[in-house]
């Protein structure tokens, strides 16, 4: 059969000692009682069978324990084995005497130990009235046999009184021990209930966190729409141009000219479709190693959606640049929040410009700066709280530079801020990366 676990913590501590104890209770007498049957030239003693079948009978009484702790029966295996030892201290006192087991009694203060431990207080004061009553049936055999009551009682009082005081002495160390064990057990409970509530709130400000990136998204492709439909229509305006010349014409080669014509504008069309789509697609974080440069080049014509047609772009993307393991998606979004914001600095137009190249230590510098209006000191120090904005009512969130510092630490980086009232804005970026050279011993 299969064994099954202890329920009890407690239990489940002790339950190893006593199957030890059991075990050995269970396998030694029988193996010192074989070897004296087996030495035939000494005889046996009045009374030496008797307490071989005491012996014995304890020896399969712990052997049940043992099986009744591997069944997951900890308290009956323990009450059943301090059953049978008591039984067997009361019989051999009765047999042999007081005086005869004199030298045994340190065996019974272990015997105590173990109920006090294992079982509790009732087993240590029950344990402790077996051995007063195998004292007494002890000593009444004694002057049975000798007579002198006094001098026997003597000793009896002697032996109860030192065994009185090594029972509270373990009653008080056993409350003290179970009281600590109780402490600790509340206290491991309180601490698990307090990590589920920790990883629930975690698992909802990730969720919210989720939530907040994937709005960003939607307002960044709110500010790309206008943009966005700009360029369709000159897509549209280039594609209805090359359908007008290719009706106007019974060339064929005007007429393959004409089609060719409306099959770039169209592919224009849908590659702008598809990378505004991926953009403001609702995904979980994935983070991979990529060069930064080329994802920044490929980012400026949703850079020339997103900013006013009086805002000329200036990009400056050292080579090679360290590779940063990120969400290339989240770094889009990074760039489109800082890039929105210096739009709103520069209502009159402007240079935004894009600066990268690798920084100390193998990581990456990013600068994003703008010409507008700047800011001053008390203005510089909010700009990363959670809705702050200096936007009109109903024209921003004041979450976008949040949710930029928020990305940048969570990829192992940092944000930093320099703007004086109209001499512009500048944010330097710095993240975590790998030196070229560390990218192409990989790759080799």
């Amino acid at each position: 059969m299969r064994d099954v676990p202890v329920d009890d913590p407690l239990d489940r501590r002790n339950a190893p000692m006593l199957q030890v104890v059991s075990l050995l209770l269970a396998t030694l007498p029988p193996l010192a009682w074989l070897a004296r049957a087996l030495v035939p030239d000494v005889p046996w003693r009045p009374g030496e069978v008797g307490s071989m079948l005491v012996g014995l009978s304890i020896s399969v009484l712990a052997a049940v324990s043992f099986r009744l702790v591997r069944r997951g029966r900890f308290a009956w295996a323990a009450r059943l084995l301090l059953a049978g030892f008591a039984t067997s201290v009361v019989l051999a006192y009765l047999t042999t005497g007081f005086t005869a087991q004199r030298f045994e009694q340190p065996l019974l203060a272990v015997w105590m130990v173990i109920a006090a431990l294992i079982v509790g207080r009732a087993a240590l004061w029950w344990m402790f009235c077996s051995i007063l009553l195998a004292f007494t049936c002890g000593i009444m055999v004694d002057i049975g046999v000798q007579g002198a009551a006094l001098a026997f009682a003597n000793d009896v009082v002697v032996s109860a009184m030192i065994f009185l005081l090594v029972a509270v002495v373990l009653d008080r160390s056993s409350v003290a021990l179970r009281e600590s064990l109780r402490e600790a057990r509340e206290h491991g409970a309180a601490l698990g209930v307090a990590n589920a509530r920790l990883h629930a709130e975690m698992a909802e400000r990730e969720r919210t966190h989720a939530q907040l990136i994937q709005s960003q998204k939607t307002e960044a492709m709110g500010r790309l729409a206008s943009g966005v439909a700009h360029d369709f229509g000159n897509l549209v305006g280039i594609i209805g141009g090359h359908v007008h010349r290719g009706l106007g014409t019974d060339d064929a080669t005007r007429m393959k000219a004409a089609l060719a014509g409306v099959e770039s504008a169209a592919t224009r069309a849908a590659m702008l479709t598809r990378r505004l789509m991926a953009f403001s697609r609702e995904e979980a974080e994935v983070r991979e190693w990529f060069d930064p440069g080329p994802a920044l080049t490929n980012l400026e014509p949703m850079l020339r959606q997103l900013l006013a047609p009086a805002v000329r772009m200036r990009f400056s993307i050292a080579t090679p640049l360290p590779e940063i393991h990120f969400d290339r998606t989240r770094f889009e979004l990074m760039v489109l929040n800082i890039a929105a914001n210096a739009d709103h600095a520069m209502p009159g137009g402007g240079v935004f410009s894009v600066t990268a190249r690798e920084d100390t230590g193998a990581g990456l510098l990013l600068a994003f700066g703008d010409d507008g209006m700047g800011m001053d000191a008390a203005v510089l120090a909010r700009i990363f709280e959670p809705f702050f904005t200096t936007k009109p009512r109903g024209q921003g969130t004041g979450l976008g530079l949040s949710v930029v510092r928020d990305l940048i630490e969570a990829g192992g980086g940092s944000i930093h801020a320099e703007s004086e009232p109209g001499r512009g804005s500048t944010f330097l970026l710095r993240i975590p990366g790998r030196a070229p050279a560390t990218r192409h011993s990989a790759a080799a």
